[in-house]
This record gives structure tokens, sequence and C-alpha cells, in this order.
């Protein structure tokens, strides 16, 4: 069972990152707008870190594969997807149990929490390691000014993704537990 949710996961993160994107362009590079994070962090929260981290993973991997623009930086989307995922599994799981949580206020402060650090990670990851790969690998000049604003559109993803996730995961986590789907976490 656990599979179909990655695959749902990875489907769900593919399609919100690909189709509901606001794209900036900055010479031949690009950074946007997008909630495909939220998708991985409510994966993660549902399933755990490391399979909601693989299942968002591979989804948007795959949306940067098929992006003339984005390809080569799939590599690092995968490595921070993945990374939001083990985080706010790690700290909604295995720190908070919120698996365990049946009070509502003490679960809805504990998803925030769990989605602040997962998203939060991302601000650091995404585009510092975005900033090495061009400054290094593809030794783009440019890379201080996307680099601004790369920060920014992140920034302005974990503030969005946060919000929708903690409102997704408390709607949809009721009704997965009542009728067997949710997988047991933490324990």
């Amino acid at each position: 069972m656990r599979i179909v949710f990655v695959g749902l996961f990875a489907a769900l993160s593919y399609v919100v990152f690909t189709f509901l994107q606001i794209k900036l362009y900055v010479g031949g590079d690009a950074t946007s707008f997008h909630l495909g994070n939220a998708v991985v962090a409510i994966g993660a929260l549902l399933l755990g870190g490391f399979w909601g981290g693989l299942g968002g993973a591979i989804g948007m991997t795959i949306g940067d594969l098929l992006d003339p623009v984005y390809v080569v930086y799939a590599p690092k989307t995968f490595l921070c997807k993945l990374l939001i995922g083990l985080v706010t599994g790690l700290v909604g799981h295995k720190v908070l149990h919120i698996s365990a949580e049946t009070d509502r206020k003490a679960l809805v402060f504990k998803t925030i929490a769990a989605s602040v650090c997962g998203l939060g990670i991302n601000i650091i990851a995404d585009p510092g390691l975005g900033y090495i790969y061009k400054r290094l690998i593809l030794g783009k000049s440019a890379a201080d000014a996307i680099f601004k604003l790369n920060l920014l559109t992140t920034s302005v993803n974990a503030a969005l993704s946060v919000v929708v996730t903690v409102l997704v995961y408390l709607a949809v986590r009721g009704p997965l537990k009542k009728a067997g789907l949710l997988p047991k976490i933490g324990r």
C-alpha cells in the first residue's frame, strides 16, 4: 500500500509543480513560485519522512527532467525534496509523535512545527546548493543575481507551503485514519 501512496505523491507533486507554477526568468535561468513542496511535506506527514520525501522528490525531479530550463537541476531537486520529507517526517513523527496525537490544538501546533522545520531546511538547501551548483559546476557568473531571487521565491514557497500543508494534512488525516489508510509511523 505504501508504494501506491509514494506513486500518488509523485504524481501530485509533478502536477502541482509543473502546471501550477509562476516561472520567473533571469537570463537563461529561471526560478518559480509553486506549491510542489507542500505536497512533499504532506506526504512526509502522512507516509513518514522517507516515503513522503521520496514520492515528492520523484515527482518534482520528473518535472525538472521534462522542462528544458530545469533539466540541469534535477539532481539538486531530488536531494532537496527528499530532505524536506526527511526533516518533516523526523520532526513530525520521531520528535513530536503526531501519529499518536489526539488533542486538536496540539496536533495543529505539531503539524505547523514539523512543516516549518522541513520547509525551512529547504530555504537553506535549495538556494545554497543551487548557488554552489551554478558557480562551481556550471560556471555561471550570474549565480549571485539568481541566488537572491531564488532565496526570495524559496522563502515565499515555504511560507505558502506551510499553510497549505497544515490545512490539507489536518483535513485528510481524520478520514484516512478512520478508513484505516493512514500508515502507522513512529511506533
